[in-house]
């Protein structure tokens, strides 16, 4: 079974053979909600409104993967490290004690969800109208929590080990069966937006499946196991190393979701439900022109924790350059096509002309400083892989729960822009916190790199 080496090789040759099938993997993924809404869409008659309301469910699912990144992205670094450092007694601990942080916290948030949900969407602004397809499809999403936290969540320690190949499968068995499943839940079957629910779920449990088989098998170098009590009682140290260094994903995730419902909420007074469903669609847009971006950096962040944990300083250093050359010259390629076609993007989510001829100035707005996303994802994943969390936490917070969410109400009242003050408020983050993060980054790591 080929694997990475981190360790040897050249590094752009080991980033490629790392974030090429963490790519392939991340797009297959983004399946999952993609075609959802591509398929929720176009359902006659309720397709716009079906949109909109399945968007207001989007805080809780980000909400799950803001604990899925917590001991995923938290644990997987720390992994690397000792991994780099020799340690392989330390590695094991730290990918077992994920896996049961994993299992636990999805079983507790489908409780929770499933009690809570009809007031939390009546809460993030939900009307009656939305609530009627927001709240089946919420119930039933939730049901799948438990195998979307551990195909997810224990991907990246695959990736850590170089089996590269295999996350990418992992994904991709998951999104194929996704992309067969929706359009045979929703119109051949007649479920609707109920139907979209259930095959993400059923996909979910075919790409769980597969990572448990393979973590647990003879052929990777770091076999999973279920904790034994006294290994419960005596995690707690790792645990809390896990969830530190997770915290800056979680929150990261968080403020995501509070975004998301922050823009709905004043969207919803200022602009009315249309402007909700053109959210859900920039949502969608953003996740998919990010892909990329996100494949480049995360990885590269196990190259610059192995050999962080190795003290290769000077490999950790090239890694980060290539990184940074790659994530540019990506954004800046996305940024010239969405100022050149915009309606390009809109349309592959909707081909309402209303939805259309409304969404473009909001779409062009919220996207004009794409190409300074690089700054705060290379800063970010530099203080991530490293370890230091302090820093990390920080930046995570900075962008989002700092500057878009106060935004997201300053600029519609206080400055009387409308819905365009929502739409201003992402950008305007972008430059600001994506700038911070990087020159903070720079200041605080080289020298420690020398």
């Amino acid at each position: 079974m080929k694997r990475v080496d981190f360790g040897n090789g050249r590094t752009l040759s080991n980033i490629a053979a790392t974030a090429l099938p963490m790519f392939a993997a991340q797009a297959l993924n983004l399946l999952y909600n993609i075609v959802d809404r591509i398929y929720i869409a176009r359902i006659p008659v309720i397709g716009t409104a079906a949109l909109g309301a399945v968007g207001l469910c989007f805080p809780i699912v980000i909400l799950i993967t803001a604990f899925t990144n917590m001991f995923g992205s938290g644990g997987a670094p720390l992994f690397s490290i000792s991994r780099g450092a020799g340690d392989r007694k330390e590695a094991s601990g730290i990918q077992n004690t994920s896996f049961f942080l994993l299992l636990v916290t999805s079983i507790l948030l489908t409780l929770i969800g499933e009690l809570a949900g009809a007031p939390v969407l009546r809460m993030f602004g939900a009307s009656d109208q939305a609530m009627v397809h927001a709240l089946p499809y919420l119930r039933i999403y939730l049901i799948g929590t438990v195998f979307s936290m551990i195909s997810t969540g224990m991907n990246p320690f695959i990736n850590a080990q170089g089996y590269s190949m295999i996350g990418m499968t992992t994904v991709m068995i998951g999104a194929v069966a996704n992309i067969i499943l929706d359009p045979v839940m929703i119109f051949v079957l007649g479920l609707g937006v109920e139907g979209a629910a259930i095959a993400t779920i059923l996909s979910q449990a075919l790409s769980a499946v597969f990572v448990l088989f393979f973590l647990f098998g003879n052929k990777v170098d770091y076999r999973l196991h279920c904790l034994r009590p006294d290994e419960i009682r005596s995690c707690g140290p790792r645990a809390r190393r896990i969830t530190g260094l997770g915290m800056a994903a979680f929150i990261m995730q968080l403020t995501n979701s509070l975004v998301t419902v922050s823009c709905n909420q004043v969207l919803s007074h200022v602009g009315g439900d249309i402007y909700v469903s053109i959210m859900t669609i920039i949502n969608s847009a953003r996740q998919m022109l990010e892909t990329p971006l996100l494949s480049i950096t995360e990885g590269t962040s196990p190259i610059i924790s192995f050999n962080y944990g190795a003290r290769r300083f000077k490999d950790v250093k090239e890694a980060g350059l290539v990184m940074f050359l790659l994530s540019m010259g990506y954004a800046g390629a996305v940024w010239m096509i969405l100022r050149i076609c915009p309606a390009a993007v809109i349309g592959i989510f909707s081909s309402d002309p209303e939805l259309m001829e409304t969404a473009l100035p909001s779409f062009n707005l919220y996207f004009s400083t794409f190409i300074f996303m690089v700054f705060q994802h290379c800063g970010q994943i530099v203080f991530k892989s490293l370890g230091k969390k302090n820093h990390a936490i920080f930046f995570s917070l900075l962008r989002k729960a700092f500057i878009v969410i106060p935004l997201t109400y300053l600029l519609p009242y206080a400055f009387h822009m409308g819905t365009a003050g929502v739409f201003a408020a992402e950008p305007i983050s972008n430059v600001v916190g994506g700038l911070a993060c990087f020159i903070t980054m720079l200041i605080v790591v080289l020298p420690e790199l020398k």
